[in-house]
């Protein structure tokens, strides 16, 4: 099936929509059980393979994603030809794809903070930022929370949004759903300290490989929407090597470019200070800068609708 199709981008107009209407469910969240699974097999793993811990990952990140591999071999089997297996097979391919999202998850988050930081309630902006941050938000101050507020925002809307869409289009459903749940992995296991180091190595580096061209898909975007695109660029060429992400650090060297702000200069990650390289131009982003941030992921969404109905169309 040609997913960039009439077809294909009516399932994605309704997988946005129940991701609006919907966002996340507040109970029984799929992905929230594929997290507690994760923990299970990450447990019986190191302890059958407690000497050989990249192989361990290897093995789990297999299993894992086995469900999203099958479904992927299998569509063209599972998909009929007689128009009542045709709709049944679109619905469940636009609910795999709302499953794949975050979208609004994502904007209700930052607008909490938002609301904290213009109540002046800077407790309850640093509770709402931890839930979406990994760095220890206890001590930020205002501009502090605004500013990991919009990297997070830059970065999670390739994760949250734009992969999502962009593995849908070229490769269906099963692809869509490979990407988010290794980013989920990724974000239970990529991390670079000592119980993770060997473990989450191979869901980091497939995580890295899915989100590589989504993420430069979307910093051109940005820089196509802006008049500022030629400082995005500037500091996509100058800046983004030097960020610890291969892929967030390009989304959030360009995004800040183009909204003509700097990002927080480090953190706090599991009590230990570590600095940023400069991303962006200009002053340190503040609460002001969440708006525009929001508006300008809006802007790439309505783009890469809009070029999604074109192809179809032509």
């Amino acid at each position: 099936m040609l997913w960039f199709s009439a077809k294909g981008a009516v399932m994605m107009m309704l997988a946005l929509g129940l991701d609006r209407l919907v966002a996340e469910p507040r109970r029984w969240h799929p992905l929230v059980g594929f997290g507690l699974l994760a923990q299970q097999v990450e447990r019986v793993l190191r302890t059958l393979l407690g000497r050989h811990l990249r192989l361990a990952g290897m093995i789990a990140l297999l299993l894992m994603l086995s469900p999203a591999l099958v479904l992927a071999t299998s569509w063209p089997v599972i998909s009929g030809s007689t128009w009542l297996t045709g709709i049944v097979n679109g619905l469940l391919a636009t609910v795999l794809l709302y499953h794949c999202l975050g979208y609004a998850s994502l904007l209700q988050h930052i607008g909490w903070i938002e609301q904290a930081l213009d109540e002046q309630n800077i407790e309850q902006a640093r509770r709402y930022l931890s839930w979406i941050v990994s760095r220890d938000t206890s001590t930020l101050n205002q501009d502090e929370i605004a500013q990991a507020a919009l990297e997070s925002l830059l970065e999670n809307s390739v994760d949250a949004l734009f992969a999502s869409l962009f593995w849908f289009a070229v490769a269906g459903p099963a692809a869509a759903l490979l990407h988010r749940w290794s980013n989920t992995l990724d974000a239970m296991w990529g991390y670079r300290n000592e119980r993770y180091r060997q473990f989450g190595w191979a869901a980091a580096r497939l995580d890295d490989v899915l989100a590589w061209l989504p993420a430069r898909l979307t910093a051109l975007s940005f820089i196509l929407l802006r008049r500022r695109g030629t400082v995005g660029w500037r500091c996509w060429r100058q800046q983004a090597s030097a960020c610890a992400s291969p892929n967030g650090g390009v989304v959030m060297c360009v995004g800040a470019g183009v909204l003509g702000v700097r990002l927080s200069r480090g953190g706090w990650y599991q009590q230990q200070w570590q600095p940023k390289p400069d991303m962006g131009e200009g002053p340190r982003a503040s609460r002001l800068d969440l708006a525009r941030g929001r508006r300008l992921v809006r802007d790439v969404l309505v783009l890469w609708c809009a070029l999604w109905v074109a192809v179809a169309l032509w």
